[in-house]
């Protein structure tokens, strides 16, 4: 993959299994706080993925002991500072950076290897699954610093995953949620045993891998999408039209070809 060839200062790619890449976030001196170069790396490797046309899955994890500590607040001191225009662009170039990973076609599996607070917590909620170690936590720190949870797509994203009540204790203590909570609210799909969260993550996404390439994508697409559709109706719509598709392409009538001769797919993604 030729995204893999480019270097960054805050982040390391590498092809774990085929079709598999690991996004490690890489300052853990820092508890891999973010920061502005993070921000820029994080958006440029997330679109350089999404056009690699053998990606199948990307997992996502902290080096060290942590997953992400949020905004590193060395870098917060000028943040009042700021114009209005200015904070509103720091603000969106935060934003896009997550947003890219969100958007990345194939599954973001989140490997939360530590704690993950404020941003860090907002960029977990970007990945479509989430597996936790025994000493991931996580949470809202913004309340702490005299900002407000609805920050990164936190208040949209926690209330969709854990329903209203409980975003609403997380967000307004800022309490912690250690990984047993996690699990049992539904914001990590499961802890695993210590020192294999890594294996487990790398299981999911061979599982992932094993299926049409095609059709995990535009289930991906459908997922997220409907979550913003008020309509059933809507939600037909583009389920039917992602059906109609796929029928369309090469991997369908090899699923079936396979069923029928009793052996393994062989999924070519076109």
């Amino acid at each position: 993959m030729k995204s893999l060839d480019r270097t960054y200062e805050t982040l390391t790619l590498e092809e774990a299994t085929p079709g598999v890449v690991v996004l490690t976030l890489n300052r853990p001196d820092r508890y891999n706080a973010m920061t502005n170069q993070m921000f820029v790396e994080l958006e440029r490797a997330a679109l350089d993925l999404d056009q690699e046309d053998d990606l199948r899955a990307v997992v996502l994890t902290g080096a060290g002991m942590a997953f992400c500590g949020g905004y590193d607040l060395a870098d917060a001191d000028g943040l009042a500072d700021l114009g209005a225009i200015q904070m509103l662009n720091q603000q969106e170039r935060a934003a896009r950076s997550l947003v890219s990973v969100r958007s990345i076609r194939v599954p973001v599996i989140a490997a939360v290897n530590g704690p993950a607070a404020g941003g860090g917590l907002a960029l977990a909620l970007q990945a479509d699954i989430r597996l936790g170690s025994p000493e991931a936590k996580f949470n809202a720190a913004f309340v702490k610093i005299g900002l407000t949870a609805g920050d990164l797509g936190t208040s949209w994203l926690l209330t969709r995953l854990v329903g209203p009540a409980v975003t609403s204790d997380i967000c307004f203590t800022g309490r912690m949620v250690y990984a047993e909570e996690a699990a049992r609210i539904g914001l990590v799909n499961s802890v695993s045993e210590p020192g294999k969260l890594m294996e487990d993550a790398l299981e999911l996404a061979g599982q992932m891998v094993a299926n049409s390439p095609g059709g995990v994508q535009l289930s991906k697409k459908a997922l997220q999408a409907n979550m913003e559709i008020g309509s059933y109706a809507a939600a037909l719509e583009l389920e039917n039209r992602g059906q109609a598709l796929l029928t369309r392409s090469t991997d369908m009538p090899e699923a079936l070809a396979a069923f029928k001769e009793k052996r393994k797919p062989v999924f070519k993604g076109e």
